[in-house]
């Protein structure tokens, strides 16, 4: 999908900045994933920062995006991660389980922002809340918020690799690729393992109609 016409990424903070606003970035990384958690972060960047490299996630590398996180720890950005676990994820589905995640990220800021950026989804919250298609790519907020997720989710799928090895969860982040797949068949779900998703995919595998009521 083609990144939006506005790519000035720090146009919302120098307005929170220049009138003395609180502005916080809100994104999640592993909405997708057959196992895993869904990690949202609440990212307040301090007044003033700028890096340049800040971007989408996605679109930054794996060492950048390491870079950029310890940037951030040290140069004093504020956040929050709230997380939800697969059998959350299966009891809500994804979208509900994305929005807890989030809002448990926003409660773990340490003080309440006046303005609050998330990446497309609308959040119920205490305060402002702008929900912003291609908010990664829009505001440099949201973007320094998906990389600390990234970052973060990655982590945890490298220790989930160690605890159910055989999955390959430190290469595919719990993503649905071939190799995955085989696991899958050869060892049977793991408790890391989003019951509902696999439970669809083998569904639409065979040809059901994927009206599952868990999603």
């Amino acid at each position: 999908m083609p990144a939006p016409p506005d790519r000035d990424l720090y146009r919302r903070e120098h307005v929170a900045w220049r009138d003395g606003l609180v502005l916080a970035g809100i994104d999640e990384v592993g909405r997708g994933p057959l196992a895993g958690p869904v990690v949202a972060v609440a990212l307040v960047l301090p007044r003033g920062l700028c890096l340049p490299e800040i971007d989408d996630s996605k679109l930054v590398a794996p060492g950048r995006r390491l870079r950029l996180y310890r940037a951030l720890q040290a140069r004093g950005a504020q956040i929050g991660v709230g997380t939800v676990g697969p059998r959350g994820i299966d009891r809500l589905n994804i979208l509900q389980a994305t929005r807890l995640a989030m809002w448990r990220a926003l409660e773990r800021l340490p003080a309440r922002p006046d303005w609050v950026v998330v990446d497309a989804l609308r959040l119920p919250a205490p305060v402002p809340v702008e929900a912003l298609v291609h908010g990664d790519r829009r505001s440099a907020s949201v973007a320094a918020a998906s990389i600390v997720a990234k970052v973060l989710r990655d982590r945890y799928m490298a220790v989930l690799d160690r605890v159910y090895p055989g999955y390959g969860f430190a290469q595919n982040k719990g993503y649905g690729t071939p190799a995955h797949w085989a696991a899958l068949l050869a060892l049977g779900p793991s408790p890391a393992h989003r019951l509902a998703f696999v439970e669809r995919a083998n569904g639409a595998a065979a040809g059901n109609d994927g009206r599952d009521p868990l999603l």
